[in-house]
């Protein structure tokens, strides 16, 4: 049973993360500026896990080294470095939505990278990297980006989306690494927190200002997903499967939120779903298998 509730987990956060684009878009497009918009994002997910924390938890105040050096983690790599790499990037103009979901989508191959110096037990044989490979690609014909505006334009913009990815990579694994016995529940809530604070720091660098933001019902309906289901419950669900799955595997999720992203595009936006989004489809399906081929032989049998 266990197996299908890991997986069940894993497809509900693909979903929440791939429908999250819509709302990251909405924000942006509303002119709120980026980092001032993760930051406020992560201000309320913040405080609403903390208070989750402080009613189920006995002690969620972080204690010792390991503890406090796991929550900086999550702060610095997860949370702030990630979010304002990823939003300052979405932000600009020449970068469409198809090319910054193929850049995040080299998160699970920079995992591997990272994953063979700091948890070489987490290394992948030969055919489970060709299954990665696969769904790296299954990911870029699933979003169909122009291949123009991939590798012309914005360029700082886009290197921006890839150093995000590459902090969510190396902020997963070091998480791994550290394997502090801090709950879950208070690792998140401080790591949002501070994180948050990284980020408002940032964004008053930066000379960001919402004098002139209007706030909408739009703007506050795409706040409150961000905040609640694809921050606060989202991250809830990555840190559990991170546990149980490794760095590797769980960041796969980023091979699948398009699927979702692009099924929620068409249920709400009327997007249409193209030849290629199905093949992108079958591709992600194709690598998973070959990375999950064991367990998969193992249940097949279990079921004969």
């Amino acid at each position: 049973m266990s197996r299908y509730r890991n997986l069940g987990l894993f497809l509900l956060l693909a979903a929440i993360w791939g429908s999250a684009f819509m709302a990251i878009k909405a924000g942006l497009d509303a002119g709120f500026p980026p980092v001032l918009f993760a930051a406020v994002r992560y201000d309320i997910a913040g405080v609403l896990m903390l208070g989750y924390a402080w009613w189920v938890l006995d002690d969620p105040l972080p204690r010792g080294r390991d503890q406090w050096a796991t929550v900086a983690v999550g702060a610095v790599l997860l949370i702030a470095a990630y979010h304002a790499f990823l939003f300052i990037g979405e932000a600009d103009d020449a970068v469409t939505s198809g090319s910054a979901a193929v850049l995040v989508s080299l998160s699970p191959l920079l995992t591997t990278g990272f994953a063979r110096v700091f948890v070489p037990e987490e290394r992948l044989e030969a055919i489970g990297l060709f299954g990665l490979l696969l769904g790296l690609v299954g990911a870029v014909v699933l979003t169909n980006p122009d291949p123009n505006a991939l590798l012309s334009g914005g360029m700082g913009a886009k290197l921006l989306i890839v150093a995000a990815a590459a902090s969510f990579a190396l902020g997963s694994v070091l998480t791994r690494r550290l394997d502090s016995d801090l709950a879950i529940e208070s690792m998140e809530g401080w790591s949002m927190l501070l994180g948050a604070l990284l980020m408002h720091a940032l964004s008053l660098g930066l000379g960001e200002s919402p004098t002139s933001l209007e706030l909408t019902p739009g703007i506050v309906l795409s706040l409150l997903y961000l905040s609640i289901l694809a921050s606060a419950l989202g991250f809830l669900i990555y840190f559990e499967l991170l546990d149980r799955l490794g760095p590797i595997e769980i960041n796969l999720v980023s091979y699948v939120a398009p699927i979702f992203a692009a099924l929620s595009g068409w249920l709400v936006l009327d997007e249409v779903v193209t030849l290629a989004t199905v093949a992108g489809f079958l591709l992600i399906i194709s690598g998973f298998s070959l990375l999950k081929r064991r367990e998969i032989a193992k249940e097949v049998d279990r079921l004969r």
